[in-house]
């Protein structure tokens, strides 16, 4: 949950040195700073990319975080960066900010015109794209939505692969030409818990356990006691698989 990164050099025999810190030309750790104290979402990232964001043949970093924002650390060559980052803005000179949390930029050319835009999954799940109308001196609208959000959950709904139609929450993408058509394509990862009938229970015993679970849950968190004890005991008629898929959108 760090807001540091971690790099491994390549070797020229095609192996990688160990992990390590990358640092700034302050020969610090490189970290969006913190603002407040009590609020360190902004600080803590999803997603770096390298990328020559302003085409002078330098790599900069596109950083995402959990607040939903985005930043850019300058790049000075040679695999250094400037330590100090600058906060990313629409052409409305708006902070650059997906809808939803967790902003997670894949930087390419999606729609084709010779320059870089910023492609990003959501807390909130779907997929959306800030266009650059700016060329080389990128300047992006702000986020319209490429893939929308798939169907809410249901809270206490028995849920098995079958029942997916598509992505969820928390959305991760990657961009590429998938199926070799010359298109680029989306793939789409997210994060679902499949919910399924403890041994021996049926679904009107579920139904009905949820209710009272959920109800005792309720009640003890208005009174502000320790919570862990009746969390555990979703275990007694249901089991969770906390898991995640990989869809493919291909383009037409």
């Amino acid at each position: 949950m760090a807001g540091l990164f971690q790099v491994l050099w390549g070797q020229p025999n095609g192996t990688f040195k160990k992990a390590e810190v990358l640092k700034g030309t302050d020969n610090e750790p490189l970290i969006i700073p913190i603002k407040n104290q009590t609020e360190q979402t902004e600080n803590i990232c999803t997603r770096p990319v390298a990328v020559d964001w302003t085409g002078n043949g330098k790599l900069d970093l596109i950083v995402g975080n959990f607040t939903g924002t985005f930043y850019r650390f300058i790049g000075e060559g040679n695999g250094r960066f400037n330590p100090k980052p600058e906060l990313l803005k629409a052409k409305d000179n708006s902070t650059l900010r997906i809808e939803g949390a967790h902003s997670d930029p894949f930087v390419v050319d999606w729609d084709g015109d010779g320059d870089l835009d910023i492609v990003s999954g959501s807390s909130s799940g779907g997929v959306q794209w800030a266009e650059n109308v700016g060329g080389k001196t990128p300047q992006l609208k702000n986020f319209t939505r490429l893939i929308p959000p798939g169907q809410p959950i249901e809270d206490g709904k028995l849920l098995a692969e079958n029942d997916l139609t598509g992505p969820t929450t928390s959305t991760r993408v990657w961009v590429a030409d998938a199926n070799n058509d010359g298109k680029l394509d989306i793939l789409v990862g997210d994060s679902v818990t499949l919910i399924s009938l403890a041994k021996g229970v049926t679904k009107e015993q579920f139904a009905k356990r949820y209710a009272k679970w959920k109800a005792d849950m309720e009640a003890a968190q208005e009174k502000g006691g320790s919570i862990q004890e009746i969390y555990d005991k979703r275990t007694e008629f249901m089991v969770e698989d906390r898991t995640g898929y990989v869809w493919a959108y291909l383009r037409k």
